[in-house]
Order: structure tokens, then C-alpha cells, then sequence
């Protein structure tokens, strides 16, 4: 599975968030997301070693650990979306898609949890993901150290 595939995962769970997200369409999504992760818009430069530094630096190594497992995901809160990005980059988000940041952070919340696990079937995170950020040991090693997942 390659970040064009876990993106468009993404956009799809949005859509069918509880936020309203009437209007939108995928590919707006997809790139707002892109963006969100600190990519461009078609996804490139998404820097997945700072995304797994930053939820296990927002103190959410437990909850992220039920996204990887085989497990029933573990929600996530508001208040941990505001841990993970900035606010800025929340507006950013928010604008992007043209709706209020509450309801952005909403569809983040429902959002999240799915993309990750996703890109993580049985429990592995997907080596595609990873190859352009230093190669797949690398990642695994860095998850593991963060999430205690080998």
C-alpha cells in the first residue's frame, strides 16, 4: 500500500465523518491531508518519522499502539489532535476544505485512528510508507522504540 492509497483511505473516512463535510470531494481531501502530514498535494515529502516523533511526544504511544495492533482502535480526543498538529497548522487544515476548525478536528478524530491502521494491516506497518525515510528498518526500529511494537 503506498501513500497515494492510504490518502485516499483517509479522504474516504473523512467524508464519512461525522463532520460536515458536505461539498467536499475526495481530492480535495486528499490533498488537505497531504498538506496536514507536511506533504505537498500529491503527497510527496510526507515525513512519517516526525508524525510517529509527534504522537509518541503527545504522550499517545498507548493509543496509537491500538491503531497498529489487530485490536479494536482507541479513540482520540480534541485536545490530542491539538498535541499532534499546531494551530496553525489545524487552520491551515481547516481552510483548506473550507469548514470551521471544530469541525475539521472532528473529522481528524475519526479520521486518524483509521488511516493509521490501515496502513498497518495485521499489525505491520507497511514498508511502502517508509522507504523515503531512511528504509524500512529504520521505521520499524523507530516504531518499535516509540510504541514498543516489533
Amino acid at each position: 500500500m503506498d501513500i497515494a492509497q492510504i490518502l485516499r483511505i483517509g479522504a474516504q473516512l473523512f467524508a464519512q465523518s461525522s463532520a460536515n463535510t458536505d461539498g467536499l470531494n475526495e481530492n480535495n481531501i486528499m490533498s488537505a491531508l497531504a498538506r496536514l502530514l507536511g506533504g505537498n498535494s500529491n503527497g510527496e515529502g510526507i515525513d512519517f518519522n516526525s508524525i510517529l516523533q509527534s504522537l509518541n511526544g503527545a504522550g499517545l504511544a498507548n493509543i496509537v499502539a491500538s491503531w497498529l495492533g489487530n485490536g479494536e482502535n482507541s479513540p482520540i480526543s480534541a485536545d490530542d489532535i491539538a498535541k499532534i498538529f499546531n494551530p496553525d497548522q489545524l487552520s491551515s487544515f481547516a481552510n483548506d476544505l473550507q469548514m470551521p476548525k471544530d469541525e475539521a478536528v472532528t473529522g481528524l478524530q475519526e479520521t486518524l485512528p483509521g488511516m493509521i491502521d490501515k496502513a498497518s494491516p495485521n499489525g505491520d506497518i507497511a514498508s511502502e510508507l517508509f522507504q523515503a525515510v531512511g528504509g524500512m528498518d529504520g521505521i520499524m526500529n523507530l516504531a518499535s522504540s516509540l510504541f514498543g511494537k516489533k
